[in-house]
């Protein structure tokens, strides 16, 4: 099932299913606690609904009193007493359904918060189980706002749902039980006449207003796409001077938010002026018929008082009912985008009971690779190589050529279409995800780093480290001096995607944070791309010593940086073209051989260029 579309309410069945989704988060299995509060939750919720119900018999019966003959006597004392006792009744019934209000929201707030927090964390464990794949065809800025209103429609739906709705249900039903026993089958006609015409008046509009709210949160998704990808984005923004640009694009999306939020402003008005004719013509008619009963001496005056005061009492939760009816239909649909997302399968699953990686000499093999992401663009195209444990390869080619599309089926984000992968004999297809992972350590090219402290960063690979294991592998990685010089050493927070360091830095970072993980097959993707010659070298040190006894691979454009692995594969078009070691590759004066010459001469110019 694939996320609803912006634009998209669920069928009837589809918002049900969705209701008995949330279900098992409120009565979960073998939680007799959560199930003990969700019981006397509902029993507080029945109680206050009693109690608020009876305040308008005490009203009736201070009324009474008040309005009937004064009587002298003995009796004179109790009968002054008896209204102030009713009085005293009505006050004490009103601040009992408020207590048993509170009470009923303190015992369930622990299960709300449960069912939410489980749900938030099963979602975004399983967008993490999502493949690389969907994650590049997504917009973040659009799958956070999937999250993050699915969440918060979960918490509206509980809220409403089970303390507006069905407590408002259940004093109708007290009321109009009320009305037909005390007074007149015409009562109870007038009543249920007048909610029906409230309820299909609201209902109406209501499913009017909510296809407006779509367009508006439409045009709020995409202004806000827009406004977090300008952000991401803030430097190429300031090399082009397209601040304006950026700007003006953001206005125009706003500018549809606007229209739509102005309809929903005018929709608004014309429900609550509807609601109040409907509301306003029901009570009349009630009280007229009060009326016509206390002049005829059928009904006391207490009584028309008693009359007026349920029907008040059912108007006010009543007046709510549209925008509850709207935000429900509102977090159905926002709720359906999240399950939707939560129903989406991984595209790369462990085999049931898949063990662990047993890891011994490294030894990686591709046996007669396939691979496309799509059907009609083939990307790898029969590669077939072996490094043996402790053994080199690099990858070189053009862009597209297939190189780190290579590390990322080692590391499994995807799976092969044909042929298969093994680590020390094993199919990766065969072991966990997690131990595989756990095995191999990148540099990658683009280096992105945490919003947080350079320590967090280099101890990601390994949260336990010490602080001066963390130190070690910033000294292996030449980037400790640059930490000693800043005012906060290891705690300096690096900004979001680490902006606040150069691209050199947090390559440098990666590396620290790789050396730490220690792994037994390396991967490095333009490792040192973004150092300058004098730092390379440095680096390409710290790795050489780090790649002792290890399996690396290397996708490398620099190809000094690869003259002494053990062999080399020259990639075009997903194909192997070329394989050897530096000194064969270029003896056969083939692609890798022009390569090197490009790469020589445009090393040489800048020299040539100073002599002269």
């Amino acid at each position: 099932m694939a996320i609803t579309p912006a634009g998209d309410t669920p069928s009837r069945e589809a918002q049900l299913r969705i209701v008995f989704r949330v279900a098992p988060y409120l009565w979960p299995k073998g939680r007799w606690d959560v199930k003990a509060r969700v019981v006397i939750s509902m029993a507080l919720l029945v109680l206050a609904k009693v109690a608020v119900v009876s305040t308008p018999f005490f009203f009736k019966g201070a009324v009474d009193m008040l309005a009937g003959d004064a009587k002298t006597g003995d009796a004179s004392l109790l009968w002054a007493a008896a209204p102030l006792a009713l009085v005293l009744g009505y006050g004490l019934m009103r601040f009992s359904g408020n207590l048993f209000q509170q009470l009923r929201d303190v015992v369930f707030s622990r299960v709300g918060q449960e069912a939410l927090r489980l749900l938030a964390i099963e979602t975004f464990r399983h967008i993490h189980a999502l493949s690389l794949r969907y994650h590049l065809e997504r917009q973040t800025g659009a799958l956070s706002r999937v999250i993050e209103r699915g969440v918060k429609a979960i918490e509206f739906l509980l809220r409403f749902l089970l303390f507006s709705i069905v407590p408002l249900t259940i004093e109708l039903l007290f009321v109009a039980g009320i009305l037909f026993f005390s007074f007149d089958w015409r009562y109870l006609v007038v009543v249920l006449a007048t909610i029906a015409a409230y309820v299909v008046f609201t209902f109406r509009v209501t499913e009017w207003r909510v296809k407006i709210r779509q367009r508006m949160n439409e045009q709020d998704m995409a202004a806000n796409q827009k406004a977090i990808d300008s952000l991401l984005n803030y430097e190429t923004v300031k090399y082009f001077a397209a601040e304006e640009r950026e700007a003006q694009r953001y206005n125009d999306s706003m500018r549809g938010y606007e229209k739509a939020a102005i309809e929903t402003q005018s929709s608004l008005a014309l429900l609550n002026a509807g609601q109040a004719l409907i509301i306003t013509a029901g009570l009349v008619a009630l009280m007229g018929m009060a009326a016509a009963g206390v002049a005829q001496g059928v009904i006391t005056v207490g009584d028309f008082v008693m009359v007026n005061a349920f029907m008040i009492q059912i108007t006010l939760p009543l007046g709510f009912l549209g925008t509850v009816y709207r935000e429900i239909r509102q977090a159905l649909i926002d709720m359906a985008d999240m399950f939707g997302l939560l129903d989406q399968p991984p595209e790369v699953v462990d085999k049931p009971g898949a063990p662990a990686l047993k890891m011994s000499a490294g030894r990686v093999q591709f046996e007669e690779i396939d691979f496309a992401y799509a059907p009609e663009r083939p990307i790898l195209q029969g590669v077939d190589f072996d490094i043996p444990g402790g053994g080199s390869l690099a990858l070189v080619g053009p862009s597209g050529s297939g190189k780190s599309t290579t590390a990322r089926l080692l590391y499994r984000f995807y799976d092969v279409t044909a042929g298969r992968i093994l680590i020390d004999g094993q199919d990766l297809r065969d072991v966990s995800q997690t131990s595989l992972r756990n095995a191999i350590g990148v540099v990658p090219q683009d280096t992105v780093l945490f919003n947080d402290t350079i320590g967090y960063n280099i101890a990601y690979a390994q949260p336990e480290a010490t602080q001066e294991e963390i130190e070690a592998a910033a000294r292996a990685a030449q980037i400790d001096s640059f930490i000693a010089q800043l005012p906060q050493g290891y705690e300096t927070v690096v900004g979001e995607r680490g902006l606040k360091l150069s691209g050199g830095e947090k390559q440098r970072v990666a590396i620290a944070r790789t050396i730490l993980k220690n792994p037994r097959i390396l991967i490095l993707d333009e490792a040192t791309s973004a150092l300058d010659s004098r730092t390379e070298q440095g680096i390409q040190d710290a790795l050489r010593a780090l790649s002792k006894d290890r399996t690396v691979i290397t996708i490398a454009h620099r190809l000094s940086t690869i003259v002494e692995a053990d062999d080399i594969l020259v990639l075009e078009a997903g194909r192997v073209i070329e394989r050897g070691r530096h000194g064969d590759l270029l003896a056969l004066d083939g692609v890798y051989a022009q390569m090197w010459r490009r790469q020589a001469a445009e090393q040489s110019e800048p020299a040539a260029v100073s002599v002269e």
